[in-house]
């Protein structure tokens, strides 16, 4: 290496030659709009490499069959500019399409500071609805830099990208319009920690399946009545959670463990569980359940579902009888969140980069711990403290607020579904 050349630090910060993206430097915005079909992009750049140009961007959208590509492009060597938009126009005709071509300076504008992903549900998702979210963004500064479908079914899912505004001020903004114009709306601060590995942790009771345990075990005692009375109680916040659990499991003593397996059997998973869980195990996250139930569901859940994680609390069985206590380490408000921070530490995930999902009072604290905590169906208590709600009965909804689109998971299947045949 000689004197003159520069050297490169294994730490030195990446910076982009100037002539890549030139501020000064005239460039041609390139338009094509029309009906989609196979070779129109390479189309249109074979066009443009006879004219010496250079690419500064690029973006293309297909909805309903209908593209709309453009190319940012370096103006071409003087005396040129004419003859390629004449030439770009005649390419287009000849592929019947419309051409549109705007002369300007420079690159894009540079995206303000502060940059979100906001996630929208909607079922459905109106244009009021829509323009609302759009208006509020807008209120609290933000530019929205582009929008991205992730599902549509079983709700339509969007996903807005946004700058020039903080996340936490976008989030609370959106959280009150999402209420006015009853939608689901996410919103994470951008960056790599997105596509990064995780650890999602739930509830069991009404989350991750459509039971209170404890209910189907009062059922078998003939006591299901007194015992639904409690725990809505517990889970509207006005009892204290230790308390009620000891007066309902009092009420199940002298049952027979065989009650065990046909509570067990009972138990009916949330629609979209199996396959929120078999994606997560997909991408390399670690799936974990904390519940204020019991280890005799919740381990036979972590079997079935191949979780990575699972605590709750423990029936006492005695001589073949249920003895109305539990045993160990309860499992309240406070212990959901720690058994989070616990799970996370084994598994060597930060704390910022956990999901918790839960619907009752009794999770507040691990939602609020998690760096993204999700109220499912929850109430209204809940739904109002967490950062985010969904209140639509499919709990693979909760991917879509991780950037993860239906057609994904639907692809991912069909790989699988494949690779089992062979």
């Amino acid at each position: 290496m000689s004197a003159s050349q520069p050297t490169h630090p294994a730490d030195a910060p990446h910076v982009e030659p100037d002539a890549y993206a030139p501020a000064d430097v005239p460039t041609l915005l390139v338009k094509i709009f029309g009906k989609d079909r196979p070779g129109i992009t390479a189309g249109l750049f074979d066009t443009l490499a006879a004219y010496s140009v250079d690419v500064v961007d690029i973006e293309q959208v297909v909805t309903r069959g209908r593209i709309v590509l453009c190319a940012l492009v370096t103006e071409p060597p003087a005396g040129l500019e004419g003859d390629l938009r004449a030439t770009i126009h005649s390419w287009a005709e000849s592929m019947r399409m419309q051409a549109e071509i705007i002369s300007g300076i420079g690159d894009n504008r540079p995206r303000g500071v502060g940059r979100s992903l906001v996630t929208v549900l909607g079922h459905p998702l109106t244009a009021e609805s829509t323009a609302a979210i759009a208006a509020t963004i807008t209120k609290t500064g933000g530019n929205i830099d582009r929008i991205f479908r992730l599902a549509k079914y079983p709700v339509t899912a969007v996903e807005f990208a946004v700058s020039g505004t903080g996340t936490e001020e976008l989030r609370t903004a959106l959280a009150i319009e999402a209420t006015r114009q009853s939608l689901d709306v996410a919103v994470v601060a951008s960056g790599l920690h997105r596509r990064a590995q995780r650890l999602v942790v739930m509830d069991v009771d009404s989350t991750l399946i459509q039971d209170e345990v404890i209910e189907l075990f009062a059922a078998h005692a003939g006591c299901e009545e007194e015992v639904a009375g409690v725990t809505a109680a517990a889970m509207r916040g006005e009892l204290d959670f230790e308390q009620s659990l000891h007066a309902r499991v009092a009420l199940l003593a002298g049952l027979d463990a065989s009650v065990v397996d046909k509570v067990r059997s009972e138990v009916r998973l949330t629609p979209g569980a199996r396959t929120l869980i078999r994606t997560l195990k997909r991408l390399g996250y670690q799936v974990g359940v904390v519940s204020g139930g019991f280890t005799q569901v919740t381990d036979d859940l972590r079997e079935r579902l191949g979780l990575d994680f699972a605590q709750a609390n423990t029936l006492e069985i005695v001589d073949g009888k249920l003895t109305g206590k539990v045993t160990g380490e309860i499992v309240d408000r406070a212990g959901k969140a720690r058994l989070l921070r616990r799970f996370a530490a084994e598994a060597g995930v930060p704390l910022a980069q956990t999901v918790a999902i839960g619907d009752g009072a009794n999770d507040l604290d691990m939602l609020n711990a998690a760096g993204l905590g999700v109220a499912f169906n929850a109430k209204p208590m809940v739904r109002a403290a967490a950062h985010t709600a969904v209140n639509v009965p499919f709990l693979d909804t909760v991917l879509y607020l991780l950037g993860i689109t239906r057609e994904e998971v639907e692809a991912a299947d069909a790989q699988e579904g494949a690779g089992s045949v062979l």
